[in-house]
């Protein structure tokens, strides 16, 4: 293959997995960068706060990256960007909403005088190098979503973003299906196409229906007091409460770090009007009575630190559950977050609220007929999805078969597997280094595997630390041992395996120095050997088992 005639696709992340979305785009001496986001730690990620995308791919090609291009606001899109930025300062291109989002992003990290930012409208072309970008509108569960058109002489890519069709947005222009027909009669290279509904039959419906669901559920609860739980980044279900409320005569309040940042920065941008006296602060609340009163919060995911769990765990200092009260989630569980929104819902009925948890959502995402729409409209030659799960990029490909896209041109990627196609042909040529970095408090990668495992292990069987002191070149037992546990067993009721624990410690020290092994890492592996088959053999557990000489 001669590269000048491709255009190679790397997904960095967003493929068989929800979230952590990046995909970068080569041509020739130009490398466009699409999304950068993060995913959220698994249960197994023992104190991890954020997941990101390795970029080292990036960073090692720096002179070709020219741009980051940003499809929406969502964290699983723009997450990881500062992190992206003190290791590649490119300039970053995206509409209003989204670009005010960043921008409090790395004002947080300090970073906003660091590099250039640029805001585009719907229908703006942006050159970079050997690739034309265009923003084109879409639908999304966030206001100022876009697909992102690449132009290049060997064609045209179209990657939509997260979309939905919504004929009747709560906010702004449906999306320009004009636009994608015209580039689908022109011809289109390939389409990277939306996969997280594509199992769902039918369409998505309009995120004005929720507003319907709000007005019956607020008349049938008049004499309640009222919290919807939603996402942060979800302005137009956040404007229909408002609106809602307004209608209703109650006074709005909102809870949640994230809910009120994005809150200000939607007013200040006018993408967010509220109706004046409706909006009051938490501390407020205690003024009106309960009728009166809608409360905004986070944790519609069951987060441990959102403003719904502390709610209902009674840790919140302004607001608490009573008996009567009504409780929205305005959200679908996020795939593997149901046990913690169940334990959510399970606190607040055991504290006498009503909670309402079906009914009030719609999705952000296309169904497996708009999907059908796009395709037929922009007639890629290849068929590349994105964002999903395996399963969803799997019934993405289907439909793409469905639509009369040949097999052979229908491609699942996997995170860094390097696509090389042209107008002639397509192939899968190599793999860019990829994979996660662990966020750990202001700790970026230097969490991996093995200390996770570390802190699995720890978690689940608990720590033995063995003290000794040890005579210097001999290695004979001086004093000791000592033996300290934690999360292993209760000491004070387990005198008898302690005391066999001391035994076992102390015999294999005196054993090792009858053999003239003084070597301090020999002497630790031994006894940390030791010591763990006698536990497993005695509790069948396997603590860390950890060494501690004081050579004297």
């Amino acid at each position: 293959m001669n590269d000048n005639n491709h255009i190679k696709i790397i997904p960095l992340g967003g493929l068989g997995q929800i979230g952590m979305n990046i995909t970068a785009f080569e041509y020739r001496d130009t490398i466009v960068v699409i999304d950068c986001g993060l995913a959220f730690p698994e249960d197994d990620m023992l104190g991890i706060d954020l997941v990101i995308p390795d970029v080292s791919y990036l960073v090692e090609q720096k002179d070709k990256v020219k741009g980051l291009v940003i499809t929406h606001g969502h964290e699983d899109h723009i997450g990881a960007i500062p992190y992206f930025i003190k290791q590649l300062n490119v300039p970053i291109y995206a509409t209003k909403l989204t670009m005010a989002l960043i921008d409090g992003k790395l004002k947080e990290h300090m970073l906003d005088n660091e590099t250039k930012r640029h805001v585009v409208n719907f229908g703006d072309f942006v050159d970079f190098g050997d690739i034309r970008t265009e923003f084109i509108k879409t639908n999304h569960s966030i206001a100022d979503a876009a697909a992102i058109a690449l132009h290049t002489d060997a064609g045209v890519i179209v990657h939509t973003g997260d979309f939905k069709i919504d004929y009747t947005p709560v906010f702004g222009d449906p999306i320009d299906l004009q636009r994608f027909a015209e580039l689908g009669k022109n011809g289109v290279l390939a389409l990277l196409c939306d996969s997280t509904n594509a199992e769902r039959p039918g369409y998505t419906h309009s995120e004005k229906t929720v507003g319907r669901a709000f007005d019956e559920i607020f008349d049938d609860h008049e004499d309640t007091r009222i919290f919807v739980a939603t996402f942060a980044s979800n302005i137009d279900r956040i404007r229909q409460i408002i609106n809602t409320a307004y209608k209703y005569g109650r006074k709005v309040a909102v809870q949640g770090r994230s809910i009120e940042n994005i809150v200000v920065t939607a007013q200040e941008i006018g993408y967010l009007d509220i109706p004046e006296g409706t909006l009051i602060d938490i501390d407020q609340i205690r003024d009106y009575p309960d009728e009166k009163l809608v409360i905004i919060t986070t944790g519609s995911q069951g987060e441990t630190m959102a403003a719904l769990n502390r709610i209902a765990n009674k840790q919140n200092k302004w607001a608490k559950i009573k008996p009567g009260d009504t409780v929205i989630f305005s959200s679908n569980p996020i795939p593997g977050n149901e046990k913690a929104v169940s334990k959510v819902i399970n606190e607040l009925v055991m504290q006498g609220a009503d909670v309402i948890y079906q009914d009030a959502h719609v999705s952000g995402h296309a169904s497996r007929e708009e999907i059908k729409l796009i395709y037929s409209l922009v007639r890629p030659k290849y068929a590349i999805p994105v964002h999903g799960e395996y399963r969803h990029l799997k019934a993405q490909a289907m439909i793409a078969r469905d639509m009369g896209i040949p097999r052979e041109h229908i491609f699942i990627l996997q995170a860094g597997e390097i696509l090389k196609i042209s107008e002639n042909d397509a192939d899968r040529s190599g793999h860019a280094a990829t994979g996660s970095l662990f966020v750990d408090g202001l700790g970026v990668g230097d969490v991996g595997n093995v200390v996770l495992r570390d802190r699995q292990i720890l978690a689940e069987n608990g720590m033995v630390m063995v003290f000794a002191a040890v005579a210097a070149g001999t290695g004979e037992l001086v004093a000791g041992p000592e033996i300290i546990t934690r999360g292993f067993i209760y000491v004070r009721e387990s005198d008898e395996i302690m005391t066999e624990m001391l035994e076992v410690a102390g015999e294999t020290i005196r054993r090792l120095s009858e053999k003239g092994i003084a070597d301090w890492n020999k002497m630790k592996s031994a006894i940390r050997d030791e010591m763990g088959s006698f536990i497993w053999g005695k509790m069948k557990r396997r603590p860390m088992v950890m060494t501690v000489l004081i050579e004297v």
